[in-house]
């Protein structure tokens, strides 16, 4: 008997839906940074001198590894929303298989080069003497949890695929109680500095993988998944590819950029990275927030594209970029309000806190560009072209920074963190401008017919 299938991405309120898809990949983003967020504090407050810094500074190194193979969970979350809008139930459980095993094999391959290759990378960020033999242990211990990670993230993204946003957010609030409670007693009860909080990272990631498969197992609504059923589907790899390697590679390329970044920053002393590792994070609760929109945005887009709906995919891009302003706003407001206590959180040298603040005020005011270019980025995705905006991506965002690490920055004037902060909303605002110029162009050209009955896609797929 056909499973009955009701679809709150293609149908009802859809401002209503996008925001309350939205919330539980918002408050999942924002739990994770706070785990993140008590790593730094318990290490800062607790941990050995410059603890704060050595493990911010990795965070570009890790992005850099991993982002390429988790741009597939990307990939995975658009072609499993698309069977979920076209109703094609046999295609999304092949989509399920194929995507949990590429996380369990790209997960031990990223895991072990982490591992072996952490202290060179790290040597070639001129990483201070200070902080390179906790950077290196800190990632030597991560890298062993890889796999975990990998699980979860592909799994989650399976789930927000068919609408449910819940359980990912579940699952991570439970890990991330452990995360912080091992954080504690690793660091201050055996003094394991940055190796506790590591270890204490890998163990919650575990569980979080643990109960993402748990999940799976006990799904029976649009999907089902078995152990014994589980295999590897050439054709689904190849959907899945096509739209996640582009996008891992915009990642990957992105992360490069902040490698460089993170190199400058590093070549400016301990107490810079001290203050920059502070303000990133915080930082982070911003962009968490818009990019959780954007990632809503993509399955909405996926789904509708399914569906053979072209008004629901315009009205979800003019959504999503009011839902990331109002992000922006409360978000950006709340932490530059209260800038100096929240700093002083992680890090008690007044020096690193204005290296901090100087970094907040440039970026936290005008991060709204960011998210603004996530959604210009996932909107191309979701209609099919993932090549595109990685390509737009290069050259106006990550080049434009490379070229100013090497010229703007070189100069007496510019050669401090605020010189090179300014380099982030300039490449954010030439590079949402050709995305969403190519997405007008793309949309206005684009032919799709109401879905009625389910074939392989539901629905006519683009011509030009």
């Amino acid at each position: 008997m056909e499973r009955k299938i009701e679809n709150k991405m293609t149908e009802g309120n859809l401002f209503s839906n996008l925001f309350f898809y939205s919330l539980p990949i918002i408050l999942s983003g924002i739990l994770q940074l706070l785990y993140n967020a008590a790593d730094l504090i318990v290490c800062g407050q607790f941990g050995h001198e410059h603890a704060t810094g050595a493990i911010s500074s990795t965070s570009s190194l890790i992005n850099l590894i991993i982002q390429l193979f988790m741009g597939l969970s990307v990939g995975a979350n658009v072609i499993m929303a698309r069977c979920y809008g076209a109703k094609d139930q046999d295609k999304g459980e092949r989509v399920v298989y194929t995507s949990m095993i590429f996380s369990v094999v790209f997960g031990i391959i990223l895991g072990v080069v982490g591992m072996f290759m952490s202290r060179t990378f790290l040597e070639w960020m001129k990483s201070p003497i200070e902080t390179i033999d906790q950077s290196s242990a800190y990632l030597f211990i991560y890298f062993i949890g890889l796999p975990f990670s990998m699980v979860y993230n592909f799994g989650a993204a399976i789930f927000r695929a068919i609408g449910d946003t819940k359980r990912p957010f579940i699952f991570l609030a439970l890990s991330g109680i452990i995360n912080v409670l091992l954080n504690l007693l690793f660091v201050i009860a055996f003094d394991m500095n940055v190796e506790g909080v590591a270890l204490a990272t890998i163990i919650s990631q575990g569980i979080s993988a643990l109960l993402i498969v748990i999940a799976l197992l006990k799904n029976h609504k649009f999907f089902s998944f078995s152990f014994r059923k589980l295999r590897f589907y050439k054709r689904e790899a190849l959907d899945i590819i096509k739209i996640g390697l582009p996008a891992g590679l915009q990642s990957t390329i992105f992360s490069l950029s902040n490698v460089l970044i993170q190199s400058s920053i590093n070549s400016l002393g301990p107490t810079v990275m001290d203050g920059n590792g502070a303000a990133s994070s915080l930082e982070g609760f911003i962009y968490t927030s818009m990019n959780s929109v954007a990632q809503a945005c993509v399955a909405f887009i996926s789904a509708n594209y399914g569906a053979g709906k072209k008004k629901n995919i315009k009205l979800t891009v003019l959504y999503s970029l009011g839902l990331v302003l109002l992000m922006n706003l409360v978000t950006g407001g709340i932490i530059l309000l209260f800038h100096r206590p929240l700093l002083s959180l992680y890090i008690g040298d007044d020096a690193a806190i204005e290296e901090g603040k100087k970094r907040l005020f440039i970026i936290a005011c005008t991060y709204f560009l960011c998210g603004f270019m996530d959604v210009g980025a996932y909107s191309l995705r979701g209609i099919g072209y993932s090549t595109s905006p990685a390509i737009i991506s290069l050259i106006g965002a990550c080049l434009l920074r490379i070229v100013w690490i090497y010229t703007f920055f070189q100069w007496d004037s510019l050669h401090n963190l605020s010189g090179l902060m300014i380099s982030y909303p300039i490449s954010w605002i030439l590079t949402l401008i050709v995305h969403f110029t190519l997405f007008i162009i793309l949309f206005k050209r684009l032919k799709l017919k109401e879905c009625i009955t389910s074939d392989s896609w539901g629905c006519e797929k683009p011509r030009f």
